[in-house]
């Protein structure tokens, strides 16, 4: 059974829009501003090369496969091989190998990927997407690294949502000038 896996960068205050700047956004570009280190690098690094799949918006997916289909190397080859999901009702064909379009019934969707993959299902930005999966109980979990910044607007990784969601710390770790922390919803435990 594969694992849904939300991975964002993510300021203080919940604000996860734009974090490369290449969105436009007035307060993009947030992450550049911070060092990872050595100890981040090696985080993104390692979750890339344990996933079996991505899951993106398409925005986010529009982003990645214009960073990442003709480079070279071992990140790019991973990202490159690997089985592409973005979720949109207005790209039709995407150009990026390996990828598939889910245009309709995303939680259906993402039910019978977790059923078909056998291994973590990486989620990057998506904000949009992270709100349908999470307000249908589909995310596994959370991984976030914080920035030291208060950005005061943008999009929010939660939004508003029908009912209060107990999450579980799995850990946190100091990464450069960021921290890392991995959060699963506590009702998984009851499961």
């Amino acid at each position: 059974m594969g694992k849904v896996v939300v991975s964002e960068f993510i300021s203080v205050d919940g604000v996860v829009e734009d974090p490369g700047g290449a969105e436009g956004f007035e307060r993009g570009g947030w992450a550049f501003k911070f060092d990872r280190g050595p100890e981040g690098d090696k985080f993104k690094l390692d979750e890339v090369m344990a996933s079996e799949a991505l899951l993106l918006g398409r925005v986010t997916y529009e982003g990645f496969a214009k960073a990442w289909a003709s480079r070279e190397g071992d990140l790019a080859d991973k990202y490159n091989g690997m089985p592409k999901y973005v979720v949109s009702t207005t790209l039709k064909r995407p150009d990026w190998n390996n990828s598939t379009v889910i245009d309709a019934d995303v939680p259906a969707a993402v039910e019978r990927l977790k059923r078909d993959i056998a291994g973590d299902i990486l989620v990057n930005g998506s904000v949009q997407l992270v709100h349908t999966l999470t307000g249908h109980g589909l995310v596994d979990e959370y991984r976030l690294m914080v920035f030291p910044t208060v950005l005061g607007s943008g999009k929010r990784l939660f939004g508003d949502t029908a009912a209060p969601t107990a999450l579980r710390m799995v850990d946190a770790k100091p990464a450069g000038e960021t921290v890392i922390l991995t959060y699963e919803p506590a009702a998984k435990d009851a499961a």
